[in-house]
């Protein structure tokens, strides 16, 4: 965060530039997911007012267009200020006017079904027994991702080969939007997970995930981005392989979008 004041004796790309992130580190406070050290800590000012400061130096840019102009204004007039709406729409336009686009990660986050007035959830749901073995995940942006996919389907665990990256990384801490610290997970090699655990892969060369027998508790194994799944994984594979039928070319899928495609039909076997 950046003192107001002197955001005004900037110009040109570096005002944009530094105001950007600014509201890009708002949103994720406004959201609980700042990361550590990033946290809006003016005790002076109020985050609304901060806010509203940063959006007057904004609204005096040339290059503002006239509909973002108005849109930002009206929000500001709000009786009830949005300040999540508010930082959304001056970091876009700001993204425009400097020619780049959101971060991947940079998605809409639906309201939790179990959440109180202020937005907090006390205790999350998930189907007891259903974890996934993320094995060799290199990509902190996929680890991410296959967080965030596990806590929205109600995975109970993640469990981490030794050779995954670090999930605390900052890059899957964004990307999993906070879920890396709300579900629980653990580093494990292969040998370590739950003896008697019904385990099976997503892999190539399997089952169609149409017609497999998914378990009601087990551990689905995903592999790296490069080799899939290894062989000793497949080796402790007791319930079998599933695997995605695809049509194209390429027949290729990014792991944390075949994880999600995994989730959705082992949670349809569940209910």
């Amino acid at each position: 965060m950046i003192n107001p004041n002197k955001l005004f004796q900037l110009s040109g790309g570096q005002q944009r530039r530094k105001l950007a992130l600014c509201f890009g580190a708002l949103e994720r406070d406004i959201l609980g997911i700042a990361e550590k050290g990033s946290e809006y800590n003016f005790s002076t000012m109020p985050r609304a007012d901060y806010i509203k400061a940063l959006c007057r130096v904004f609204l005096q840019d040339p290059k503002i267009s006239a509909d973002a102009a108005k849109k930002i204004s009206a929000a500001l007039n709000e009786k009830q200020l949005d300040e999540r709406l508010v930082c959304n729409l001056a970091r876009n336009e700001l993204l425009a006017i400097l020619g780049t686009f959101p971060a991947e990660w940079d998605l809409i986050i639906a309201p939790h079904h179990n959440a109180g007035p202020d937005g907090t959830v006390s205790k999350r749901d998930f189907f007891p027994g259903v974890a996934v073995y993320a094995e060799d995940i290199r990509s902190p942006f996929n680890l991410g991702s296959i967080f965030r996919t596990a806590e929205a389907m109600g995975a109970e665990k993640v469990y981490l080969s030794p050779g995954c990256c670090d999930p605390e990384h900052p890059r899957s801490v964004r990307s999993g939007m906070g879920c890396v610290q709300t579900m629980g997970w653990s580093r494990a090699s292969l040998d370590e997970l739950p003896e008697g655990a019904k385990i099976f892969v997503l892999e190539t060369g399997g089952i169609p995930i149409e017609e497999f027998d998914f378990p009601k508790e087990g551990i689905c194994i995903i592999g790296s981005e490069e080799l899939g799944v290894s062989p000793q994984a497949l080796a402790k594979a007791n319930c079998g392989r599933v695997t995605i039928p695809m049509k194209g070319l390429k027949a290729s899928l990014n792991v944390g979008v075949a994880f999600g495609i995994l989730m959705q039909k082992w949670v349809e076997s569940l209910s």
